[in-house]
């Protein structure tokens, strides 16, 4: 009969350990585990949202550079062109000034051919002038006359 008493007992005290343990001691625990699981979820949640939003900024990120890289582009066909312009109008001033160089060293030869021209006349004419002068100081004798032309040829 003691084995049953006793059995009886911790029977007893294992259902009252039990429901003390259901009563106060198990909620807390049950609501730690709630707590927990609502985080874990919760962080879960937020590293969706950050994937998500990786993804997000990698294709603007992407755009952003595609957009660059043809502004870039854009930038420097412009300045090709632009270069291209300055060249050409480089190129246009140059054949202009070349145009004025020949034509004032034109208009210079001219002018230097003139003028050498007309000193050319003054010399002939003072040589047909002196020539003419000894032909007259002389007596006109065929001979004479001649030499005194050859004289006047090697003078020039």
């Amino acid at each position: 009969m003691y084995l049953n008493a006793t059995l009886l007992a911790q029977i007893a005290v294992f259902i009252i350990l039990a429901l003390f343990t259901m009563k106060f001691v198990w909620p807390p625990i049950v609501k730690a585990l709630d707590e927990r699981a609502a985080k874990i979820s919760e962080g879960l949640a937020e590293a969706e949202r950050g994937q998500q939003s990786l993804v997000l900024s990698a294709r603007h990120a992407a755009e952003t550079m595609r957009e660059g890289k043809e502004k870039a582009a854009e930038v420097i066909a412009q300045a090709e062109n632009r270069a291209g312009q300055i060249i050409e109008k480089a190129k246009a001033d140059a054949r202009l000034e070349a145009e004025k160089v020949i034509a004032s060293a034109k208009a210079e030869i001219e002018q230097e051919e003139a003028r050498m021209r007309e000193s050319l006349r003054e010399r002939v004419a003072d040589l047909a002038v002196a020539g003419a002068e000894k032909i007259l100081r002389r007596e006109v004798d065929a001979r004479v006359h001649a030499d005194m032309l050859s004289a006047i040829k090697l003078d020039l």
